[in-house]
């Protein structure tokens, strides 16, 4: 059988908002609207969260949620996702054998749905993926950069022929909600992206992540609005 796990990574740290994975976040700490959420995708034999602090961690095994205490030199502001993933996939590995995929969301991006993991994990198994990210659609967005000497210069199409919106290719953002990868592609890339890549695409509004206090209330806001309904005093997100 083969074995996908999810691994969340929350450390401790974070100079934008202390204490982020698990601040309030309407009504319930940060970390808990992905556990919740993670809890509803069919398809995943287990669930891990990796931090390098005992409250993050406590709080997961409330949940019934497999820990992983992170090393002090893979929980810095300067240590990569994938060294996370890299050290909590040996942890894993050493516990219950090999694993065939990773599904790895973000705390931060609380926007989701349990149904966008899930339909994600059918279209890697679909698609013979070998690494995905959840994306939302660019439309109507034409970017452009600055560069060193203050030179501004058009992106995604040409200030000189704008042309019309139809006329442009579709565009995707990758929105950084979640992703999808094998092992053995993270090991020989050091990167969640590598070999056949696919895409899951979500609604534009789901793409917004939490970074700063603005940011926290506005997805507040979106949460509510889109996603909570009140059900016999109870909230709920499906």
């Amino acid at each position: 059988m083969k074995k996908i796990v999810a691994i969340i990574l929350a450390r401790g740290g974070s100079k934008g908002i202390p204490d982020k994975n698990i601040i309030d976040f309407c009504g319930k700490p940060l970390l808990v609207w992905t556990i919740e959420q993670l809890k509803g995708v069919k398809g995943l034999n287990s669930i891990w969260v990796s931090s390098d602090s005992e409250r993050i961690l406590s709080i997961a095994s409330s949940f019934g949620i497999n820990t992983i205490k992170r090393p002090e030199e893979l929980s810095g502001d300067m240590a990569s996702s994938e060294s996370g993933w890299l050290h909590a996939l040996e942890v894993i590995e050493e516990r219950i054998g090999e694993i065939y995929a990773v599904l790895a969301p973000q705390v931060t991006s609380p926007i989701r749905e349990s149904k966008d993991m899930e339909r994600g994990l059918i279209e890697f198994e679909r698609g013979e993926y070998d690494s995905m990210f959840s994306c939302s659609p660019a439309e109507d967005l034409l970017l452009w950069e600055k560069s060193f000497e203050g030179d501004l210069r058009s992106i995604n199409y040409n200030y000189r022929n704008r042309g019309r919106r139809q006329d442009r290719p579709k565009q995707y953002i990758e929105n950084g909600s979640f992703y999808i990868f094998r092992p053995e592609i993270l090991r020989k890339y050091n990167n969640r992206l590598g070999g056949r890549i696919g895409m899951v695409e979500m609604e534009f509004w789901k793409m917004f992540e939490i970074d700063t206090m603005e940011d926290l209330k506005m997805c507040e806001i979106m949460m509510r609005e889109f996603l909570l309904k009140k059900d016999d005093g109870e909230v709920k997100t499906k």
